[in-house]
């Protein structure tokens, strides 16, 4: 059977297109997969699993459906939706994987990662990640009023988007070096992530590594059976 890999989708209210993408997709080709890996930034910011929007509550359902209907559902935090727990992985039916984490494919040892955390030329961005990650903060946003995370995630998120237009697209993305390290350090010769929105499949010297794409425009995910690999913009 399939194995699909997913990451990127932002959902929020103000893009129901990509929400009624995503029902499609869950209702019919991830009825018949094995496996479905969502690798971060399932939605487009987190406040809390206390603090759910009427979108958060509707996938909530569709992802606990699909996962009643014999599909497993595996949750990797992204740098939008990473304050997303247990009480909401539960009553989705998911199951969080922490970052990295390595699974057997076809007999291939492969890391799954979100993507973040390896753009290191992106220096003002890994300073704000390493408070974001921190669980002192963290605890301090959650104890805030919903009115006062959601201040924040806004203001949060017009910096992201004036810090990108800013930054070129080298900066942005996957430091090679970083890369290499994870290839090393885990003794895997396939990887699969997120974040960088670039959809390819790069092999180099014996190693494999595919990047899923977004779903800003069009579903994107990665099929991997026993026929191959199969990324898929649709």
């Amino acid at each position: 059977m399939t194995t699909l890999f997913i990451s990127d989708l932002h959902l929020c209210k103000q893009r129901p297109d990509i929400t009624s993408m995503f029902k499609s997709f869950l209702e019919n080709k991830a009825r018949h997969a094995r496996a479905l890996y969502i690798l971060g930034d399932l939605f487009e910011y987190w406040l809390g699993d206390d603090a759910l929007d009427e979108t958060a509550l509707t996938v909530a359902k569709w992802l606990k459906s699909l996962n009643e209907s014999g599909v497993t559902i595996y949750y990797m935090a992204g740098n939008r939706d990473f304050l997303l727990g247990d009480a909401y992985a539960q009553k989705s039916g998911m199951q969080i994987i922490s970052e990295p984490h390595v699974i057997e494919l076809n007999g291939e040892k492969t890391l799954l990662i979100h993507g973040d955390a390896e753009c290191t030329d992106d220096v003002p961005y890994q300073q704000a990640r390493i408070m974001l990650r921190n669980p002192e903060w963290q605890a301090g946003f959650l104890s805030k009023s919903i009115p006062e995370r959601i201040a924040f995630a806004e203001q949060a998120r017009k910096q992201s988007e004036a810090h990108t237009q800013g930054a070129s697209m080298e900066i942005m993305d996957v430091n090679q070096s970083a890369i290499e390290a994870l290839f090393q350090q885990h003794q895997v010769k396939q990887m699969i992530h997120g974040h960088t929105h670039r959809p390819a499949i790069h092999e180099n010297n014996g190693t494999r590594r595919i990047v899923l794409g977004d779903w800003h425009k069009q579903a994107s995910y990665l099929a991997y059976n026993d026929s191959g690999i199969s990324l898929v913009h649709a």
